[in-house]
């Protein structure tokens, strides 16, 4: 989402927190507790203990879960301090809208093209299309999915087999902000 900055669209940041290892003590030999420090946070997303991210926009908005719901704090700029503007959100179970990078479509494998289709078709939801809602700033798209439902997708294709979401510090905090509110993180 960086590259939109200069754009003036909404932009975020992602944090992730792990219990400290015993082993990561940062004292005398800066290489050795760099390489001691490493091995901690290549831990996998189950061993979240709280996840978060900042939204940077019109609005400064922080959400972050501690494994017990999601809250969401909207910084006050009178006050200087965030306050609690949305008590345990919870992703809608229906949602319309669908946020994935349709410039990759052709890249992508056969399944997956065959439901992005299915998506458009307004049969296959009870007379209305999903909507296309898609900005390419990770927080801003997950951030409105998580409020008004949808689902946010980056599969792999033809150039990223594996798409381009990084696992540590993208894809399990945010799978785990959107489990805690109700909804689910998949590979595929």
């Amino acid at each position: 989402g960086s590259s939109n900055i200069d754009a003036g669209i909404s932009v975020g940041s992602i944090f992730g927190i792990y219990e400290p290892s015993e082993t990561c003590v940062v004292d005398g030999d800066l290489d050795q507790s760099l390489e001691a420090c490493i091995t901690n946070v290549c831990q996998p997303g189950k061993n979240l203990l709280v996840a978060g991210y900042c939204l940077y926009s019109s609005c400064h908005t922080m959400v972050l879960t501690i494994g017990d719901g999601v809250y969401g704090f909207t910084l006050d700029p009178y006050v200087g301090e965030f306050v609690l503007t949305h008590n345990r959100i919870q992703v809608p179970e229906v949602g319309k809208i669908y946020s994935f990078n349709e410039g990759n479509y052709a890249m992508w494998d056969e399944p997956t093209r065959k439901y992005m289709d299915s998506l458009k078709e307004p049969s296959k939801w009870g007379g209305k299309p999903y909507s296309a809602r898609y900005i390419g700033s990770l927080v801003g798209d997950f951030h409105r999915t998580l409020l008004y439902g949808g689902i946010y997708g980056y599969p792999g294709d033809a150039k990223n087999k594996n798409g381009k979401l990084r696992l540590l510090y993208e894809c399990a905090p945010m799978s785990f902000i959107a489990e805690q509110a109700g909804g689910m993180g998949s590979t595929g």
